[in-house]
């Protein structure tokens, strides 16, 4: 009962940027969205926060997705070179907080094929838990914020020299 109420209380201060939230065993999923893609992006970006209220670290392990692949993502810096790697894994620490944001950890959803992300549209992926388990969550795609960092392209066989994420 406590957690629930947790949970409850967590989810109704949530500034407005964390509007829409879900929940699964002890981990909150808050602000799933994504920005607007070219007509020619074959793929776009998710960025959500995870929250783990639980005693015990758990892991997001997988994207399911209406789109043809999904992936885990991080932007390295390495030498000054930015470049993107595939994770089997986001860990979410117990009691922390784990944000997916332009620079860093990200879901990246491959296959777009000319059908890019619009402004209002929305779609449902489905992130599973190590631990917690399965949770359906909506993606709002947003307009991009624009005092935020830039992001950098994702094409998958290249290094992009200075890209900020």
């Amino acid at each position: 009962m406590i957690r629930s109420l947790t949970l409850i209380v967590a989810l109704a201060l949530a500034s407005p940027a964390l509007s829409h939230g879900y929940g699964v065993g002890e981990i909150i999923v808050a602000h799933p969205h994504s920005f607007p893609t070219t007509a020619a992006a074959r793929s776009g970006i998710g960025y959500l926060t995870l929250m783990n209220h639980g005693i015990e670290a758990d892991r997001l392990v997988e994207v399911r997705s209406p789109f043809a692949g999904a992936t885990l993502n991080e932007t390295v810096v390495a030498d000054g070179v930015a470049s993107m790697t595939t994770t089997d894994g986001i860990e979410v620490p117990a009691g922390g907080t784990v944000t997916l944001e332009p620079g860093g950890k990200h879901i990246v959803f491959m296959g777009l094929d000319g059908d890019p992300f619009e402004v209002g549209e929305r779609f449902v992926v489905t992130l599973v838990f190590e631990h917690a388990g399965e949770v359906d969550v909506e993606f709002w795609v947003e307009h991009r914020d624009p005092n935020a960092p830039p992001t950098h392209r994702h094409d998958h066989e290249l290094d992009h020299p200075g890209a900020a994420g």
